[in-house]
């Protein structure tokens, strides 16, 4: 799959701390594999629906603004969902609260791909949302679709998703899998649990890269 990220800047995820506490939900996986001493961890994610949009053009800001509208209610909404989030970006010209659509729970963590060609930002749907009951976006930019079957190869560690810091760190994962007798299927991705707020030392990022 193509989908998913690179390059963590300032964004932010509702309910974290300077701390690196958190009560947003994170996407769940089964375990496969773990090696402590490295951080690395082989997960499948059996299925993730997500949100995503195209980071071309004005950037990472523009598209997490475009997701952030999307989960706050600009969107077809169906049945109530509790919000996580306690603030709400949406100043879009022409939007009324009258049409306001369903306003869904942010979820861990906020999914990157700088890739030539594919360059999107997704955000993962609570782990109750199936592809048919997500609500639909009313942003044309805005894209939904599943990922089943997601099997990973992740290496955690702290500090900024910065380009010396992903290279570093993509590169321990690289060696892993080829040791330890993996086969990359994906390009390496980054994923961001934490928000700006939170000090460098505690904050959780990973590089993530699909296997066979």
């Amino acid at each position: 799959m193509k989908l998913l990220l690179s390059i963590f800047a300032s964004i932010f995820l509702a309910g974290c701390s300077v701390f690196g506490q958190s009560n947003v939900e994170t996407a769940p996986y089964t375990l496969l594999k773990s090696d402590e001493a490295q951080k690395i961890e082989v997960r499948n994610y059996d299925s993730m629906v997500i949100v995503s949009t195209d980071m071309a053009g004005d950037g990472r800001n523009s598209a997490f603004r475009k997701l952030f509208k999307y989960i706050t209610g600009e969107n077809e909404g169906a049945a109530e969902i509790a919000m996580t989030a306690p603030v709400i970006m949406d100043n879009q010209a022409g939007n009324t609260t009258k049409n306001k659509g369903t306003e869904i729970s942010m979820t861990a963590p906020v999914l990157m791909n700088a890739q030539a060609g594919t360059s999107m930002m997704s955000f993962v749907m609570p782990k109750d949302f199936t592809l048919q009951t997500t609500p639909k976006p009313t942003n044309p930019d805005v894209l939904v679709s599943e990922l089943k079957n997601y099997k990973v190869a992740a290496i955690q560690f702290s500090g900024t998703l910065s380009e010396r810091n992903v290279a570093k760190h993509t590169k321990i994962l690289v060696d892993w899998i080829a040791k330890n007798g993996y086969t990359a299927k994906g390009q390496p991705v980054e994923a961001g649990y934490n928000g700006p707020i939170t000090l460098p030392m505690l904050r959780r990022n990973e590089v993530m890269i699909e296997l066979e």
